[in-house]
């Protein structure tokens, strides 16, 4: 990585307006015009250090180095990650509730997971073939976001489905270059939230009481039963908090299918080798991720002051870690700003050079749980996708604005004249149970 000493300093008094302006480019093209991969900014008003790379980011996971509590801008936090969940807790505390998410996470119920998503996107798909067109980004919202509550035990009979699975939508749109907007977007996803933390708190009270049956490897129920480090029952609010992180960052992975189809459009032969070659929905989905954005960066304080490339971190100073730069980085990726799947094939599964939903490892770390999950679902669908329905794209606009986040192709992705193959869903097999990212945690 390049440093340079002194650490160069951002111009400006204050880079807040220019980070919502740039968005995924801010840390990038500074990194850039100060030929180095450290540099000190201020943004909300507080002084702030950027960092990038692979050598940044396994600094940037070192929990004895790094805190997240109080580090994420309050109205970033209530509205996306909740109060009082996994995702503000350090040490030990986040560990125990770490070692809860990740119990929901077996093999067996990755494999529910993908079940469900596939039947889910069957029934969207036998509609769409009656529809004149169809937008990708809000198709796949829905029929994750309802995977994601029926995988997680969530009786949704008789539920308005639209306005839950509207509300985790809500919760991952961050806004964009306009202060309006953005201001717009964080108090509709607060609301959001709010909303669908009082429908989940009213399920784990029934199931606490027994006048909900929830089945015992589901969320609901983990959660619902779930004892803290002094043995009392999780807090009712955070319960809530957690219940919803379980499945709330498949609707990540919706966007991630729209940039999907926008690379195997753009780029010929990509969808003939999803249908033929059963390991390639590997490489495919990993380098979407890769590859395109969604998360720009990711926000710690530091826990005690230490030295690393001769600049001096001091006590509670905010770092932002460039996720988005790092998936780029020329240190770790040969022709990094190129789509080239079949980068994945030998991949050394580095879990610092590859961070779209963080770094470092699953089990004791602040690297997202749920991104098995998203894995798993993409590859389902890309494979479905690929191989059970054939469609047509008809023009329309395929920019991306890099300042809106999460990103996404401005026209959602539009396709029509859609049909069903008659490849049956239940056919449809990955050629192995778990995402590559999988095997680096566990060692």
């Amino acid at each position: 990585m390049k440093v340079k000493n002194p650490i160069p300093r951002d111009k400006g008094v204050d880079n807040t307006l220019d980070l919502m302006q740039e968005g995924f480019n801010f840390i990038p093209d500074r990194r850039k015009e100060l030929e180095s991969d450290i540099f000190k900014t201020r943004l909300l008003g507080r002084k702030a250090i950027c960092i990038a790379g692979e050598e940044a980011a396994e600094i940037f996971y070192d929990e004895s180095k790094f805190k997240r509590k109080g580090a994420m801008p309050k109205p970033l936090k209530s509205s996306l990650l909740g109060e009082g969940g996994v995702h503000g807790l350090d040490g030990e505390d986040h560990r125990q509730r770490k070692r809860m998410i990740l119990s929901m996470m077996t093999p067996e119920r990755l494999e529910d997971m993908k079940r469900i998503a596939v039947e889910e996107l069957d029934k969207r798909a036998a509609e769409w073939e009656n529809q004149s067109e169809v937008v990708i980004l809000d198709e796949i919202q829905k029929v994750f976001g309802v995977t994601g509550m029926r995988w997680a035990g969530l009786p949704l009979e008789g539920e308005d489905i639209e306005q839950r699975v509207d509300e985790l939508v809500d919760m991952v749109d961050f806004g964009g270059s306009d202060v309006a907007r953005t201001a717009a977007s964080f108090t509709s996803g607060m609301a959001s939230r709010k909303s669908h933390e009082k429908w989940l708190k009213q399920l784990i009270k029934k199931v606490r009481a027994g006048k909900l049956d929830a089945h015992p490897s589901t969320p609901l129920y983990i959660v619902a039963h779930h004892t803290e480090n002094d043995g009392k029952p999780l807090d009712l609010h955070a319960a809530a908090v957690d219940l919803n992180n379980a499945y709330r960052p498949l609707i990540a992975a919706a966007y991630f299918v729209a940039f999907g189809l926008l690379a195997i459009h753009e780029h010929p032969g990509v969808g003939e080798k999803l249908k033929t070659d059963k390991s390639y929905s590997k490489m495919f989905t990993q380098e979407v991720r890769r590859y395109y954005p969604f998360a720009p960066a990711m926000v710690a304080k530091v826990k005690r002051k230490f030295e690393w490339k001769g600049h001096k971190f001091k006590k509670n100073r905010m770092v932002i870690l460039d996720l988005f730069g790092t998936n780029r980085h020329p240190d770790a990726w040969e022709d990094p700003d190129e789509f080239k799947p079949e980068r994945f094939r030998d991949w050394d599964e580095s879990p610092f050079s590859f961070v779209p939903q963080g770094g470092g490892d699953f089990y004791a770390g602040h690297r997202c749980a749920g991104e098995w999950l998203t894995v798993m679902v993409m590859r389902s669908t890309f494979e479905y996708i690929t191989k059970s329905m054939t469609y047509d794209v008809p023009e329309q606009d395929l920019e991306y604005d890099m300042t809106k986040i999460p990103a996404f192709p401005k026209s959602g992705f539009i396709i029509n004249n859609v049909k069903r193959t008659g490849v049956a869903a239940e056919d449809l097999k990955l050629d192995e149970q778990s995402p590559t990212v999988v095997k680096h945690s566990a060692e």
